[in-house]
């Protein structure tokens, strides 16, 4: 028997009249762009994964359950973009996934008010441009390292998309999440709006102008040479002297790489787990490694050691080591994870290292970047960054700002291995590389290990997490900075610039009142709204505290 279109209707409207249906298509409406990122690779898909979240949060019917409806979208995309950390904070993940989706509720509000009415071709315009700006916020405030670090910003997705990376050195992943989410939103007004829907396809064309001419004309760093960079994994090693062993294929990768005429060789994070200055029989054969090979080798300490301020404890420690011994460069993680490697206020949240597998002592953050110059005539200029450090672009660019000509970020995500983190950890590279027009180096202890060109293109073929291995890189090198270096995070400061005069304008609206608003709607939008009655909601405002370090 087919059920027809009123059938169909009648049982939406029951199932998005149930407060427990509703949530639970809202948590997986949320979890639909995920598939954008590693591994699924669904690229294409980030243009219209926003859409079914937009059409629930548009049929709301109030405010207060548009908040809803995007506080538990937020929920199913924190959940989708980290479900690989369950593993080690088990069911303490729903906890962290429903306080950080409390993000999306004031979005949830925005979209409500901008979509959930008649829409005119003003009002279309504003849409598409308004409503971006307030996922950006998100991004924003979330990026914060302390809430867990902007992993997962929609941009991100679009790593290996060309004009997309172009886009990006033009304006970072922000720009490239703005680009994002205002096709989403002029591709939800198509299917709701019959009489705006021209202005909605003129936004769409204009988008797509904008980016073809960015992609064209953008500014990039001309090429200036090659670096031959040697990336050493061992792979996983695992049982009774793991450490020990792990270290020892890492010497025999490396002394594979002798007479083959490399710069630089790059161990991944936690290669090394004892203090090189409190253990010189480790620190002299690293050296006796890098006289064979004819290169310095930057290794990773995971260990107790002290810093230049005489602080001891545990640093992420990126260690320069030449011929004779340590050189005396080294740079200590600035940006830690959350549980991962320290616990946010230990004496509430202690017991969270019970559940599953928080680090049991908080290691210590370093002061400040460092850049290390390798010898020899060309005085190679390396930016090291560890882990998830990679995920920030204010730190990359801060390091080609200072000069460096390469990017290095030593990571290992061997807690990880058979998720989707590897892969799209690996795929922060490409959009580090394209923002700053520098190469960027991902090497890790069991992959994925790869490496990109200054224009975030790939550059040979990467070490997956079935290798065991070491490989050479002839990594482009380039001069000359992209506009993102130049000018920063404008699309930040210009997102919370429109979010400010939008809410401004609606403040003015309501204090005036329906009866006399219509001049401020009429100067602002252009157009009168032809009597139209429209329902009235409190403007969301933007996130405070938009601290990422940018």
């Amino acid at each position: 028997m087919r059920i027809g279109a009123g059938q169909r209707h009648e049982w939406g409207e029951r199932v998005l009249g149930s407060a427990v249906w509703r949530g639970i298509v809202a948590l997986l409406a949320g979890a639909l762009p995920a598939l954008a990122f590693p591994a699924p690779s669904l690229w294409w898909f980030a243009y219209v994964a926003l859409v079914p979240l937009m059409l629930l949060i548009r049929s709301a019917g109030t405010g207060r359950r548009a908040a809803v409806d995007g506080w538990l979208g937020g929920t199913g995309y924190m959940l989708a973009v980290h479900h690989w950390l369950m593993p080690s904070l088990h069911a303490f993940i729903l906890v962290l996934a429903a306080l950080l989706g409390l993000l999306w509720a004031p979005w949830g509000l925005l979209v409500f008010r901008l979509l959930g009415r008649p829409l005119s071709g003003t009002a279309v315009v504003a849409a598409v441009i308004v409503v971006p700006c307030g996922w950006l916020m998100i991004e924003l405030v979330r990026s914060w390292d302390a809430l867990g670090g902007p992993w997962g910003l929609l941009g991100a997705s679009q790593w290996q998309v060309t004009p997309a990376l172009r886009l990006a050195s033009v304006g970072g992943v922000w720009l490239v999440s703005l680009l994002v989410v205002a096709v989403n939103t002029a591709l939800t007004v198509l299917l709701v709006a019959s009489a705006a829907r021209t202005v909605a396809v003129v936004s769409l064309v204009v988008g797509a102008v904008v980016v073809g001419a960015v992609w064209m004309w953008a500014p990039q760093p001309e090429r200036s040479g090659v670096a031959r960079i040697a990336v050493v994994q061992p792979g996983v090693v695992e049982g009774p002297g793991s450490v020990q062993r792990r270290f020892a294929r890492s010497e025999e990768l490396t002394r594979s790489l002798a007479g083959r005429d490399v710069d630089l060789v790059v161990w991944g994070e936690s290669s090394v787990t004892v203090d090189p200055v409190r253990r010189p029989a480790v620190a002299a054969r690293i050296a006796a490694l890098s006289r064979l090979v004819g290169a310095d080798v930057l290794v990773n300490v995971d260990a107790r050691q002290t810093d230049a301020s005489g602080r001891t404890g545990i640093f992420k420690r990126a260690v320069l080591v030449g011929p004779q011994g340590l050189t005396g460069d080294r740079y200590d993680k600035m940006r830690l994870v959350p549980f991962g490697e320290y616990v946010p206020a230990r004496s509430a949240l202690g017991w969270v290292t019970s559940m599953g597998r928080a680090a049991g002592e908080d290691r210590l953050r370093g002061t400040r970047q460092v850049i290390m110059t390798l010898p020899g005539a060309n005085a190679l200029r390396i930016g090291p960054l560890i882990c998830f450090e990679s995920a920030f672009p204010d730190m990359s660019r801060q390091l080609t700002r200072h000069g460096a000509q390469v990017l290095i970020a030593q990571s290992s995500t061997t807690s990880f291995q058979h998720s989707w983190a590897p892969a799209q950890h690996a795929s922060l590279g490409a959009l580090r590389a394209a923002e700053d027009g520098r190469p960027m180096v991902h090497a890790t202890l069991t992959g994925v290990s790869a490496v990109y060109g200054p224009q975030g293109e790939r550059v040979g073929a990467p070490l997956g997490t079935d290798t065991s291995g070491a490989a050479v890189f002839a990594v482009p090198l380039a001069r000359g900075t992209t506009l993102y270096v130049r000018l920063g995070d404008w699309p930040l400061y210009g997102a919370l610039g429109v979010l400010a005069a939008f809410c401004a304008f609606e403040g003015v609206r309501s204090v005036r009142g329906p009866g006399r608003s219509a001049p401020v709607e009429a100067v602002a939008e252009g157009v009168a709204d032809g009597g139209a009655a429209s329902v009235r909601h409190d403007c969301p405002a933007p996130e405070s505290d938009p601290r990422d370090g940018s």
